[in-house]
């Protein structure tokens, strides 16, 4: 009589085809993964500290030009308005022509709008490069992230994206002192000749990226100009509120008009390109309400502090600087920890526990006199970026991990959108303090609001606790 098979009598399992495809495609190989994470981390080095670098130069760009400092502002918000416009289109096209071929263009676009800002003889020129750069800035960003999920496996996924953190953060520190650097010994244009070599590594090294499969949808262009009006709307919009109120909101309202055409649109589509499909999902949505509010409340802390210590504590803006500067280096010490935290841990607590850091930094900041001695105010900043730093990171990571494999450029432009909407959000809500109270009010206010956000960012991550727990493990 033949006995059934059982666990301890069966013959070893055959490796199913897909199965076997699967555990390939689960990250790449060493020292591949390596280069191909080299082409990742130093794309994300190159359009985080042109912007940093931007920022710093503009006084030396308007007096070259011969143009106003306000004028000049717009070699900045060129950059940040094309970003806002085209980072989910950005995602949509990884998916449907490939990730790597996008990343790419995007790295070749930035690079090339680059030469142009270099030898652009007059700001509308330099403004219009810039604005390239940031078509070429939204691929880099929204394609970095998608591409971390097929570079590394999924085990360690949480720690490749602390070094993404890690990267972004020491870049923005780095920025300033980097860009003086090079004012002092040559030329504004010199600011973005710099970005050729290090354009030519990421190409080159983007090389040994995976190659994955596209979906081969046809990108709808109708979809992509409502985007762009919605989300540069609402840009615009936050930029003229306090100064041009009427301009303000009748901008506000043809963006909410674009985005409601647009989520019409996209709406019966399986995979739309503003990621509707993805935000149904529970723990997908969570993750992007707690990152727009923990950015609200960090943008807010960070326009908020340089007041608080040149107007009220007397601070030079070096000094003021200098003082700031603790909370990126602690980001970037915090977000190695945290990726490699949320590998072995749910999510939601890490996230949670940032949180809860970050708001105690900006309450403190807030409630807490400060006379004479500013040496507290140090390690109250560091609280701050090991609050943010710990949050970051396993908030991106379940962010990432929520959304199927298929839609990691979808994620990925998700993504950077809560962190531009929070940051941007940040901005305005400083804006209007600064309009309805005194100067030296507005930052206290600030900052308690910007604290009360941090906290409401821990308990939404808290909430996804129950759906996500054995995701996140």
């Amino acid at each position: 009589m033949t006995l059934p098979a059982s666990a301890d009598t069966a013959l070893p399992a055959q490796p199913v085809p897909h199965q076997a495809a699967a555990a390939e495609a689960d990250g790449l190989p060493t020292p591949r993964r390596y280069i191909g994470m080299t082409a990742i981390l130093a794309a994300i080095v190159l359009v985080v500290l042109d912007n940093a670098i931007a920022n710093l130069a503009l006084p030396t760009i308007a007096a070259s030009l011969q143009v106003t400092p306000g004028a000049s502002v717009w070699v900045v918000t060129a950059y940040q308005v094309a970003i806002v416009m085209f980072l989910l289109p950005a995602g949509a096209a990884g998916e449907s022509l490939g990730y790597r071929r996008m990343f790419i263009a995007g790295v070749t676009v930035f690079t090339a709008a680059s030469v142009f800002c270099a030898l652009s003889p007059s700001l509308p020129i330099l403004v219009a490069a810039r604005f390239l750069q940031g078509i070429g800035s939204a691929g880099v960003m929204a394609l970095a992230v998608a591409m971390l999920r097929f570079v590394y496996p999924k085990r360690l996924l949480g720690a490749a994206i602390g070094w993404n953190a890690l990267a972004v953060a020491l870049s923005a520190a780095a920025g300033p002192s980097i860009g003086a650097a090079i004012l002092s010994v040559a030329g504004w244009p010199w600011l973005f000749a710099v970005n050729l070599p290090v354009g030519a590594v990421v190409l080159i090294a983007a090389c040994w990226l995976p190659a994955d499969r596209a979906s081969g949808r046809r990108l709808d262009f109708a979809s992509i100009g409502l985007n762009a009006s919605a989300f540069g709307g609402f840009f615009f919009a936050a930029d003229r509120l306090v100064s041009a109120p009427r301009l303000g909101i009748a901008l506000i309202v043809m963006a909410i008009a674009a985005l409601v055409a647009l989520v019409r649109r996209e709406w019966p589509r399986a995979t739309p390109m503003i990621p509707l499909d993805l935000l149904r999902e529970r723990s997908f949505r969570l993750s992007v309400i707690a990152s727009v509010c923990c950015f609200t409340g960090q943008m807010g802390g960070f326009v908020a502090l340089p007041f608080y210590l040149q107007h009220e504590l007397g601070q030079s803006a070096f000094m003021a600087g200098l003082y700031l500067t603790a909370w990126p280096l602690t980001v970037a010490f915090a977000a190695p920890i945290s990726g490699r935290l949320s590998d072995r841990m749910p999510t939601a607590w890490v996230c949670a526990a940032g949180a809860l850091f970050l708001t105690a930094s900006l309450a403190l900041a807030a409630f807490l006199p400060v006379h004479g001695n500013l040496l507290p105010l140090v390690p109250i900043l560091m609280l701050g970026g090991l609050g943010f730093g710990l949050f970051q990171t396993p908030n991106n990571r379940n962010m990432l991990m929520s959304a199927p494999r298929e839609r990691s450029g979808a994620a990925g432009g998700m993504q950077g959108m809560a962190r531009l909407s929070g940051q941007t959000a940040g901005s305005v809500l400083m804006l209007v303090l600064f309009g309805l109270l005194p100067v030296d009010t507005a930052p206290h206010t600030g900052l308690a609001i910007a604290a009360g956000l941090a906290l409401a960012s821990g308990i939404v991550s808290l909430l996804r606790t129950p759906a996500t727990r054995s995701r996140d493990l």
